[in-house]
């Protein structure tokens, strides 16, 4: 029985959108357990797909939030 973790923030894909959609969500599930299943064989319905939204705050990236860093490389341009 996989238990897949995905961790992913808040952040829309789109600009401006504050968080995956409910469909981004249902397709990360389904292409995670479809690999599972071409991969190791395991059926979809012994699959568990977990997706844990993280605000972006917590989010961080060679020694600094990622607002903070993305702050920084606009600087920088």
């Amino acid at each position: 029985m996989p238990i897949v973790n995905i961790q992913i923030t808040r952040e829309g894909t789109a600009p401006g959108r504050d968080a995956p959609t409910d469909e981004e969500k249902a397709a990360l599930i389904k292409g995670v357990s479809e690999v599972l299943l071409n991969v190791l064989n395991k059926p979809l319905d012994s699959t568990f797909v977990v997706i844990e939204e993280v605000p972006l705050e917590n989010w961080g990236w060679g020694g600094l939030p990622v607002p903070e860093l993305r702050r920084r490389l606009a600087a920088k341009k």
